[in-house]
């Protein structure tokens, strides 16, 4: 049992030693910040609504959260 343990420690410092020496992602200009920004804005709102379009009852706040839905993935459709 010992030796199953030792070996996945070992499994796991080869592991680190790969990710130490992956090149890094250059970094973000301002313009990707803010669109990365944007489109998780989007996504999060999109949740909800869904969050909220599963709990409607009233027929008249469901169109409103489908249209509202229906917005939000042209918007994200557009960020691409």
């Amino acid at each position: 049992m010992a030796k199953g343990w030792e070996s996945k420690s070992v499994e796991e410092q080869q592991s680190e030693v790969r990710e130490a020496h992956k090149p890094a992602k250059p970094p973000m200009t301002p313009a990707e910040i803010a669109q990365e920004q944007c489109r998780n804005g989007l996504e999060l709102s999109r949740q909800r609504v869904m969050q909220q379009l599963q709990a409607a009852c009233n027929p008249n706040h469901r169109n409103m959260l489908e249209k509202a839905l229906a917005d939000l993935d042209e918007r994200l459709a557009k960020l691409g």
